[in-house]
C-alpha cells in the first residue's frame, strides 16, 4: 500500500470505528434508555458510550472528504448521480427488507412501519413527506443524500473553486445563523433552513470537504483556512457540552489522518470493519433491538442478547457487503468503463472525419 492509500486506509478504518461507536450506543445506553436492560451497564461506560451517537459526525466529515474527490474525478452531474445511487441505494433496500421482515416477526412493535412507508424509505425521501424510518439510522442517510443533490447542482453549475467557496461562505454563515436562533427561525423558511440546507451539519461536511482541498491541493489561503475554522468551530454552537468538544475531536483525528500521522490504523481487522461499515449502519438497529428483545424473552442473559445482536449485525452486514454491495460496484465500474471507452472511440472517429 502506497503512503497516500494508507492515509486513505486509515480514513477508513476511522469509518468502521466510528459505525462500531454508533452500534454499541445503540444497542447498550440507547436500548436501556427505550426499553429497559435486565443488567447494570457501569456508568463509566454508559458516560463513554453516549459519544458514539455522535459517531455519524465523523461520517458526515468523511463524506465531505470523499465526494468532493468523487466530483473532481466525474465528469456530470447525471454520471455522479449514478455512482452515488449504485453505492448506496442496493445495500439500502437489502438492509430495509431485511429490517423490515426483521421488526415485523421480532419486534419491537413500537419500531414496526407499514408497507407503503417502507417502499418509501426505498427513495430517501421519506423524511420529506413525513414518513417514518424503517431504521432510526436512516435519518442520516436522508442528510447525505440531500447533501449530494447539493452537491451536483453546486459543482457542475459553478465549476470554479473561488464560486464554490462563496456558496459555502453562505451556507456557513446560514449554518451559524440557524442554529444561534434555532427556536426563533421564521416558520416560512424553517423547512429550507433546517431540512434542506441542514445547518446543523452542513459544516462537518463543508469542514470534510476543505480538508481535502489542503490535501489535494496543500496550503490554503486565507479565506479557505477562515472557512475551516468556521467549520471546526460551529460545533461549538450546534452542540452542547460535552458532546460539541467530541465533535471538535472528530475533526482533529480525521485531520491527523489525513495528515498520515494514523497510517498504524490502516490495519487488516480495521479495514475489514471499515469495508462493513455501511452495510453494519443499515441493519444494526432495528434489528438488533429485536434479538436482544427475543433474547430477554427466551430467558437469556442481557450481556449474550447483546452479543448475539452484535453477531448478527456483523453476519448481515458481511452479507450485504459481500454478495451485494461489493458485486453492484464492480459491474458499475465494468460498465462505465466500456462506457467511457466507447464515448472516447466514437469521439476520436468524429474527429477524424
Amino acid at each position: 500500500m502506497s503512503p497516500s492509500q494508507t492515509r486513505l486506509g486509515s480514513l477508513d478504518a476511522l469509518r468502521g470505528l466510528a459505525a462500531l461507536g454508533v452500534v454499541l450506543f445503540h444497542y447498550l445506553p440507547y436500548y436501556d434508555k427505550l426499553f429497559g436492560h435486565g443488567f447494570d451497564i457501569p456508568q463509566l461506560l454508559t458516560d463513554t458510550l453516549l459519544f458514539g451517537r455522535y459517531g455519524v459526525h465523523l461520517f458526515f466529515i468523511l463524506s465531505g472528504f470523499v465526494i468532493f474527490m468523487t466530483l473532481e474525478r466525474t465528469r456530470n452531474a447525471a454520471w455522479f448521480g449514478l455512482a452515488r445511487a449504485v453505492r448506496l441505494l442496493p445495500a439500502l433496500w437489502t438492509g430495509i427488507i431485511l429490517t423490515f421482515v426483521s421488526v415485523h416477526l421480532l419486534g419491537p412493535e413500537s419500531r414496526a412501519v407499514s408497507f407503503e412507508t417502507a417502499l418509501l424509505n426505498a427513495t430517501l425521501l421519506h423524511e420529506y413527506f413525513g414518513a417514518e424510518h424503517v431504521d432510526g439510522a436512516y435519518w442520516s442517510l436522508v442528510v447525505e443524500v440531500t447533501f449530494y443533490s447539493w452537491m451536483a447542482l453546486l459543482f457542475y453549475t459553478l465549476r470554479d473553486w473561488s464560486k464554490l467557496r462563496l456558496a459555502f461562505w453562505v451556507w456557513m454563515l446560514a449554518s451559524y445563523a440557524g442554529v444561534i436562533w434555532w427556536k426563533q427561525i421564521p416558520e416560512g423558511v424553517e423547512f429550507l433552513v433546517k431540512d434542506l440546507m441542514f445547518v446543523k451539519y452542513a459544516p462537518l461536511f463543508i469542514g470534510g470537504m476543505l480538508i481535502y482541498r489542503i490535501y489535494r491541493y496543500g496550503r490554503p489561503i486565507m479565506a479557505d483556512s477562515a472557512l475551516l475554522a468556521l467549520a471546526v468551530g460551529h460545533g461549538l454552537f450546534a452542540y452542547k457540552l460535552p458532546y460539541s468538544l467530541f465533535v471538535l475531536g472528530c475533526f482533529t483525528v480525521f485531520a491527523l489522518a489525513v495528515s498520515g500521522r494514523l497510517n498504524w490504523l490502516a490495519n487488516r481487522p480495521l479495514l475489514w470493519l471499515g469495508s462493513l461499515s455501511y452495510s453494519l449502519y443499515l441493519v444494526h438497529q432495528n434489528i438488533g433491538y429485536g434479538v436482544i428483545s427475543w433474547g430477554y424473552s427466551v430467558g437469556l442473559p442481557g450481556w449474550l442478547g447483546v452479543s448475539l445482536a452484535l453477531g448478527t449485525a456483523f453476519l448481515l452486514a458481511s452479507l450485504i457487503h459481500y454478495t451485494v454491495e461489493k458485486p453492484a460496484l464492480h459491474r458499475f465500474r465494468s460498465w462505465r468503463s466500456r462506457a467511457e471507452t466507447a464515448q472516447t472511440i466514437g469521439s476520436a472517429a468524429k474527429a477524424a472525419k
